[in-house]
């Protein structure tokens, strides 16, 4: 059984929520997002070349790195990270060149489930409901799938325990 993105785009307001159930320790699982050189290995849909110029997962930190798809065409996304708890919690804006002049506002929340499994929520605020319907068809949904996919399967591979897909 695998453990499926909850992705929610409620009417009226300028909000997407999801959560993704990891089957990690909420210690690994922040660390993967937290450590640049596990962050580029993850973050994202498959077959998208990333580029990290500068990851700094600290309250006060920024970070800016850029995707490449197949095609040629580079996506970038910078943001500042406002508030980092380890292994709690993470506050940052974030911004996609595909929508320039559009910052979100994320609030990142890691919860130990116990018996080595987390959950992470996003709440996710945009500027105006054009802005958040613009991200939410902009393939958001298929990029978050397979970048928590490919967390697990990093996961699994530091640790040689198996994904949940692998499992099953």
């Amino acid at each position: 059984m695998t453990n499926a993105l909850q992705l929610s785009v409620p009417d009226g307001v300028p909000f997407i929520d999801y959560t993704r159930e990891i089957d990690f320790p909420v210690a690994d699982v922040f660390r993967a997002h937290a450590d640049p050189n596990l962050v580029s290995q993850w973050l994202g849909p498959r077959g998208m070349k990333m580029e990290m110029d500068h990851y700094d997962f600290a309250t006060g930190g920024t970070y800016k790195y850029t995707h490449t798809g197949p095609e040629g065409i580079p996506y970038d996304f910078t943001g500042i990270f406002h508030t980092v708890r380890e292994n709690e919690f993470a506050i940052q804006t974030f911004e996609f060149s595909g929508y320039p002049d559009v910052v979100s506002l994320e609030f990142n929340t890691f919860e130990d489930l116990g018996d080595g499994r987390t959950r992470i929520t996003v709440h996710a605020v945009y500027p105006t409901q054009e802005a958040r319907d613009g991200m939410a068809a902009s393939g958001m949904e298929s990029g978050l799938v397979q970048g928590y996919e490919r967390l697990e399967e990093l996961l699994a591979s530091r640790t040689g325990a198996k994904t949940p897909q692998e499992a099953s």
